[in-house]
C-alpha cells in the first residue's frame, strides 16, 4: 500500500471512530431538555449540571479509553498538578517518526463539556497519524480521572497547568504549540491564549463551536431561563477576551446547524477578533457535536497549521483575515 493509500485508510478509520463516539457527546441536548421542565433550574447545582455534565455518560468518571484502543501506542499517561493542588489526568501522544511529517508541533486539546478525553481519541488520532502532530489531551478537574470539581476559575487553572507542562518539558523545548478548543474548550482556550500570547512558542489557536458568553448561551438552550441568567455565576465572557488576542492567528470552525451554540455566536467572535490573521471556515451541515465529520474540517486544520509562520521577538501590527468557503 502506498503512502497516500495508507493515509486515506487511516483517515477513513478515524472518521468511522469519530462517528461512533459522537453519540456520547449529545448529552447537553438531553440535559437541557430535562432541565427546561424542571422548576428547580434556578438552583446553582442545576445550572452547573447543565454547564459541566462530567458524570455523563454514566461511566465517564471511571472508564477512560486509552490511546492504544485506537492503535496509538506511543503515548504517556500522566498527571499534571495545578496551582491549587488538583491533579489532571492526561495523555501525551507522540506522532509517528516519519521524515516527511513535522515533528516539532504539539497540539493541546481542550474538550467540550461532556464525557472525557477517551471520547475524543478518534480526533487525536487524526491529528497524530494523519497530520503528524504530537497531542496533549487533558481532562479538566472533575472530569474523567482528574480530581476536584469543575468551575470556571478551576478550568482556567487547569488550562494554564497543561500549557506550562508542555512549556517546561525539556524534551519538548523545540516544539511550537497550537491550542485547540471545542465548545467550552474554546472558551478555555481563548482565555489561555490571551494570557500567553507573548510566548513566541505559541503559534496558533483553533476554535470550534464556541459561545459569546455563558449568560448569552443559556437562553438559547432554555428560552424560559433567560430571566434567570444573572443567577449563573459561571460567566465565561469569551466576547471580552477574544479581542485581547492580537498576536496569535485563529481558525474559526463553525457548524452552521449547531443546535446548542447558535452559529451567530461564532460569527460574532470572528468579527470582533483582532488576531494577526484569522480564518473563517463554515461547516454547512455541522451540528454541535458532529462538525468534526464535515468535509473540510480536518483539511482546514492542517492547512491552517501548515501556513503558520514561526514567530520572532518582533511584534506584528497588521491584521489579516480571510474566509474559507471550500
Amino acid at each position: 500500500m502506498s503512502y497516500l493509500e495508507t493515509q486515506n485508510s487511516l483517515f477513513q478509520q478515524s472518521l468511522n471512530a469519530i462517528s461512533l463516539v459522537a453519540s456520547y457527546l449529545k448529552i447537553p441536548i438531553y440535559l437541557s431538555s430535562s432541565l427546561q421542565k424542571d422548576s428547580a433550574f434556578t438552583a446553582d447545582p442545576y445550572i452547573r449540571t447543565l454547564i459541566y455534565p462530567s458524570n455523563v455518560p454514566s461511566d465517564a468518571r471511571s472508564e477512560v479509553l486509552r490511546p492504544s484502543r485506537y492503535d496509538l501506542y506511543d503515548y504517556e499517561e500522566i498527571r499534571i498538578s495545578t496551582s491549587d493542588a488538583e491533579f489532571l489526568h492526561a495523555f501525551y501522544i507522540r506522532a509517528p517518526d516519519r521524515s516527511r511529517i513535522p515533528k516539532n508541533i504539539t497540539v493541546i486539546m481542550f474538550h467540550g463539556n461532556a464525557g472525557n478525553i477517551g471520547h475524543r481519541l478518534p480526533i487525536a488520532k487524526m491529528l497524530v497519524q494523519n497530520m503528524g502532530y504530537h497531542v496533549l489531551m487533558v481532562e479538566y478537574r472533575g472530569y474523567g480521572l482528574s480530581t476536584g470539581s469543575p468551575d470556571e476559575a478551576g478550568l482556567i487553572k487547569d488550562a494554564e497547568a497543561a500549557y506550562l507542562y508542555i512549556r517546561q518539558r525539556v524534551d519538548l523545548v523545540s516544539h511550537n504549540i497550537i491550542i485547540y478548543g471545542q465548545s467550552i474548550g474554546g472558551a478555555v482556550s481563548i482565555q489561555l491564549t490571551a494570557k500567553f500570547q507573548d510566548d513566541i512558542r505559541l503559534n496558533g489557536l483553533i476554535l470550534e463551536n464556541t459561545f459569546l458568553s455563558m449568560r448569552k448561551l443559556i437562553p438559547s438552550i432554555i428560552p424560559s431561563a433567560r430571566y434567570l441568567t444573572p443567577l449563573c455565576h459561571q460567566i465565561w465572557d469569551t466576547e471580552t477576551f477574544i479581542p485581547k488576542i492580537k498576536k496569535i492567528p485563529i481558525l474559526f470552525l463553525s457548524g452552521l446547524k449547531d443546535e446548542i451554540v447558535p452559529p451567530n455566536h461564532m460569527r460574532q467572535l470572528y468579527e470582533i477578533s483582532q488576531a494577526t490573521s484569522k480564518v473563517w471556515k463554515p461547516l454547512p451541515n455541522g451540528d454541535h457535536n458532529t462538525s468534526v465529520l464535515e468535509e473540510g474540517y480536518f483539511e482546514s486544520i492542517e492547512n491552517f497549521i501548515q501556513n503558520l509562520e514561526p514567530r520572532s521577538m518582533e511584534q506584528h501590527d497588521g491584521v489579516k483575515s480571510w474566509e474559507s468557503h471550500s
